[in-house]
């Protein structure tokens, strides 16, 4: 964790908290940092208006030590302090409602902790505030003919020694809807014998068995053959996917990847990204699959049904159709009238 975030410059009862999220509540070391940036930023904030820190001197406030802060300060945080942390969040940082939900719900996690854990607080002041409401965009993704286009590229590409590699990745992105880190994090152990699903380790290290399709199988099968062959006789490892050094392949290396077949396919123009081919499978399958949504939000590894949902818009086609189906699409106009 020390590596990640310097736990040091923070105050005893915040580094308790962080262990806490660590050892108990098995938290990555990412969520943990993102937990104290947030953190941090708060009680800089309590601090430079005890101060009289100017909030607009970036450079002052980040000096700001709040190491020295104890549970007789953090008592007497009020709601109204959150409030306005917020509005500085808002219109000193430019954060949107996102980054400011996240904010918030770092601040409710820390004096939850403190409150039902530890029992050092009778009450929570930010209980019962709502977070700000995000803006539900809905997600992009790729057409059917696009996705075949981008396999395509893959399978054009007979120059490079890793395409049997490159292939069988993009096929599981865009059919079985996984996270970038969960397919790197995969092993070889992790697949069945079968071929028929694997495992992987996503959110807040919860593992989920994916199944396999027959593409995903066929794609996976000319891999592991490449995988367990002469090819990497040498890689010490149990990573499934591994880059040109024997190595597992990083988050990075493979989003290079998928950038690359992205714009040879002629696709790179949309800004489409690795997480984009998430979206793909999931819209795929709902829109064309007959999945119900309960179903998707396993495959997809949600702990909530309110983010599965957003998969269950539906295309303009399906509205036109729909339009067209309308008995009273029939009727003729006043011109017709004879």
């Amino acid at each position: 964790m020390s590596n990640i975030f310097p736990l040091e410059t923070m105050p005893s009862l915040v580094r308790e908290f962080a262990t806490y999220k660590t050892v108990i509540q098995n938290a990555s070391e990412k969520t943990v940092a993102e937990y104290m940036l947030d953190l941090r930023t708060f009680f800089r904030f309590l601090k430079a208006r005890e101060l009289k820190i100017s909030l607009s001197d970036a450079e002052a406030f980040d000096k700001i030590d709040i190491s020295k802060i104890d549970l007789d300060y953090i008592k007497n945080i009020t709601v109204e302090d959150i409030y306005e942390f917020l509005t500085y969040a808002d219109h000193n940082r430019g954060n949107m409602a996102a980054a400011k939900s996240r904010k918030l719900s770092s601040i409710k996690g820390f004096f939850k902790y403190l409150t039902t854990k530890r029992m050092m607080l009778e009450e929570n002041p930010a209980i019962n505030i709502e977070s700000p409401k995000k803006k539900q965009a809905l997600p992009k993704f790729l057409s059917l003919e696009e996705s075949l286009a981008l396999l395509e590229a893959v399978k054009q590409d007979t120059d490079s020694a890793s395409r049997i590699r490159d292939f069988s990745i993009i096929t599981l992105f865009l059919n079985c809807g996984m996270r970038v880190s969960e397919l790197a994090g995969i092993n070889i152990s992790d697949v069945d014998k079968q071929l028929r699903s694997l495992t992987v380790t996503g959110k807040g290290n919860k593992q989920r068995i994916v199944y396999l399709n027959e593409a995903c199988r066929e794609a996976l099968a000319e891999y592991m053959d490449e995988r367990l062959g002469e090819k990497h006789i040498r890689a010490n490892s149990n990573a499934l996917f591994l880059s040109n050094r024997e190595q597992r392949m990083s988050v990075k290396t493979i989003q290079w990847m998928v950038y690359k077949y992205l714009d040879m396919a002629g696709l790179e123009s949309k800004h489409y990204s690795v997480h984009k081919l998430r979206h793909t499978a999931a819209t795929l399958m709902y829109q064309s699959g007959n999945v119900d949504v309960r179903v998707l939000k396993d495959i997809l590894g949600h702990e909530q049904l309110n983010t599965t949902q957003i998969y269950t818009h539906v295309s303009n086609r399906n509205m036109e159709e729909a339009m067209e189906h309308n008995p009273l699409s029939v009727n003729k106009s006043i011109g017709n009238d004879k």
